[in-house]
């Protein structure tokens, strides 16, 4: 029996290890050359303490208070010395991945498809070279490098971790970097070179009702999390808005009902904002947030979007006095080395 343990550390890298049934998280790590930090190994010194945002574990008993109190504990709080797996975990390391001497990784695919969805929206597909599947959590990105430049661009995986053919939605901004080649001169068959994964965002156990918000091509990363949703099974309401600009910037919507069809609790809603519109919903996501998806704050929240919408909804929140049990937010930002855009 093994467990995959991820690695996340504070400069935004994440580390994938393989863990033994029986073995420590800090030995497994150390047999897979990634150093996390440690003085001791015996539960004495508390240099080796990290947070498990999610799986199951046993801490034993060896440890000190000194090391580990048990208000740390019952937050979540572990020594990577004395920990044993015995699930698959998350574990958020405070320190860079630099001083544990672990890189960032790297891997190897060619483009499968250019698919323009919409005025606003490229969808980009990859396979991934033999060997080469890349280990994420849903909801992470990517630096994908732009042929022929030394430009590279960050996104948010739109797929399942773990499969041969890794998708993105690209928001298509004119003059762009990476819209320029994939409007211009992408061909089938043209390599890639993809680092990662990055990014604290992602999807984490879910335990009350969530409620994700989406703006423009930000609907990539939930549509990561929904896969993995369908996969394990979820029993808790989950609902999305999804703002775009205009009506035809709207895309994916096909596989948002394929969602609802599988996911019981799941369902969604378009907004968009343009006022000649004869959609339903105008405006912005903040107008259809009612009381009825925010569950009295019994929620966790995740977003991602454009800066502006970001700031409205932080605003929103303060404005309105709610306060999640959890938020969780990603800017993107257009026209910059390392954007999400």
């Amino acid at each position: 029996m093994s467990y995959t343990i991820a690695l996340n550390f504070e400069d935004g890298v994440t580390r994938f290890i393989g863990c033994k049934e029986g073995e420590t998280v800090l030995d497994a790590a150390y047999r897979q050359k990634v150093n996390l930090p440690m003085d001791c190994s015996d539960g004495v010194c508390g240099t080796c303490k990290g947070h498990c945002e999610q799986g199951e574990f046993d801490m034993g008993d060896e440890y000190i208070e000194e090391a580990l109190s048990d208000e740390e504990a019952a937050d979540g709080m572990v020594l990577t010395c004395q920990m044993v797996p015995s699930s698959d975990c998350v574990i958020q390391v405070p320190v860079a991945s630099t001083l544990c001497k672990t890189e960032v990784g790297k891997v190897e695919g060619t483009v499968a498809a250019v698919e323009q969805l919409s005025e606003d929206s490229i969808e980009l597909v990859v396979d991934l070279d033999d060997g080469a599947e890349i280990a994420f959590l849903p909801g992470q990105y990517v630096h994908i490098d732009v042929p022929g430049t030394e430009a590279h661009r960050s996104y948010s995986f739109s797929s399942l971790p773990g499969e041969k053919r890794a998708t993105f939605l690209i928001r298509n901004i004119p003059n762009g970097v990476m819209s320029s080649y994939l409007g211009d001169r992408a061909a089938a068959g043209d390599r890639l070179t993809l680092t990662g994964p990055l990014g604290s965002f992602y999807i984490r156990e879910v335990t009350r009702p969530v409620l994700m918000l989406a703006g423009g091509t930000g609907l990539a990363p939930f549509l990561s999390m929904l896969s993995q949703l369908v996969e394990k099974g979820c029993e808790a309401p989950i609902h999305l808005i999804y703002g775009v600009n205009k009506d035809d910037h709207l895309v994916k919507v096909d596989a948002l009902d394929a969602f609802a069809a599988r996911l019981p609790n799941f369902t969604y809603a378009t907004v968009v904002v343009d006022e000649a519109s004869e959609h339903p919903r105008k405006g912005y996501v903040t107008h259809h947030m009612d009381a009825e998806v925010m569950h009295d704050g019994d929620v966790d929240v995740y977003l991602c979007g454009p800066p502006p919408m970001v700031d409205a909804v932080l605003k929103h929140f303060d404005a309105q006095g709610i306060v999640p049990q959890s938020f969780h937010y990603e800017k993107f930002t257009p026209n910059e080395a390392g954007s999400k855009s």
